[in-house]
């Protein structure tokens, strides 16, 4: 059972004390085959049978993501055939509005993930005709935003518990397979697991220590461990010893790490913008430089230029 009522182009109001805005931000985005299904559907496809031939996908699993995205409000399941009766799946206000994340995780999976098999395409930038890169700005003041220029934490309705999204779908995992690692593979390593994107999470919150991350995500000491081995073996966090003893580790983004910062903030504003807690936001940031509450906007950083979905085009290689 889901306390989500009313799923569409209204947000979508969440029960007081559950779930907050992040934990199903994180939910809907942190599932591979969820990204690629709205990946295809911003580029137009909206029939069943294109996505089988577009994806390397079992009839039993694209049903459920198509059934699980309509429920949840990001696509719109609508009749064009009645004899026999056949259906397409639309893009509602709410899925055209994750181009955003699907653009920040494109830019970053090109820019620091050497293992896709294919060379990705790409991205041009419609009103100035250049190849680019999404540059992470803040709507407020149109500045150009580095995780340090911003601060903030958990609001009203954040907490660990509530910021945890549920293990409601199977995620695909390519580690030691032979099979295509797909358009997202360290992106997945990164949210794809309810551990994985909370330890991100914390990491961009300022934990550093074991006992850190155990504290604030509530995991089992296994899994924290795993998790960090994770992220380090993936070049995201880089150890080094310790303050107190060089024997406790502490943890670092690196800059591989921090370029991810594009996907969380959008990621999360999203969320808040589509689940409303009655208590409020779960995080609240604030651009350092102009003081205001941060809201995301990404732009060409050729020609500075805020991006719209529209402006965007995908060039494949020849």
């Amino acid at each position: 059972m889901t306390d989500i009522e009313n799923p569409g182009d209204a947000p979508t109001q969440l029960a007081a004390g559950g779930q907050n805005a992040v934990a199903h931000a994180l939910g809907i985005i942190g599932d591979e085959w969820t990204l690629l299904i709205l990946r295809h559907a911003t580029a137009g496809v909206r029939r069943y049978s294109d996505y089988m031939d577009r994806l390397p996908i079992s009839n039993s699993v694209l049903t459920n993501r198509l059934t699980r995205l309509a429920e949840l409000g990001l696509l719109e399941k609508v009749a064009y055939q009645q004899r026999p009766p056949r259906f397409e799946y639309r893009l509602t206000k709410r899925g055209r509005d994750t181009w955003p994340i699907l653009l920040a995780i494109w830019a970053w999976e090109a820019a620091w993930v050497p293992q896709h098999e294919e060379q990705l395409p790409v991205m041009r930038h419609g009103r100035c005709g250049q190849a680019f890169q999404p540059l992470l700005m803040c709507a407020a003041c149109g500045k150009a935003v580095e995780p340090r220029d911003v601060t903030g934490g958990f609001g009203p309705s954040g907490t660990w518990e509530r910021s945890v999204p549920a293990a409601t779908t199977r995620r695909r995992s390519f580690a030691g397979s032979s099979a295509s690692p797909g358009l997202f593979p360290q992106t997945m390593a990164l949210i794809g697991n309810r551990w994985s994107s909370a330890l991100l999470g914390a990491a961009f919150l300022g934990a550093h220590r074991f006992k850190d991350f155990e504290q604030r995500l509530g995991a089992p000491p296994t899994m924290v461990a795993d998790r960090l081995r994770t992220f380090c073996d993936l070049g995201v966090l880089r150890p080094a010893p310790g303050v107190d003893r060089a024997d406790w580790l502490s943890y670092h983004l690196t800059a591989k790490g921090r370029a991810f910062f594009p996907v969380v903030m959008c990621t999360l504003d999203w969320g808040h913008r589509w689940f409303k807690a009655p208590e409020g936001r779960a995080l609240v940031y604030r651009h350092t430089e102009c003081r205001r509450i941060f809201t995301p906007r990404l732009s060409c950083d050729q020609c500075r230029e805020p991006l719209r979905g529209s402006d965007v085009t995908i060039e494949h290689a020849a």
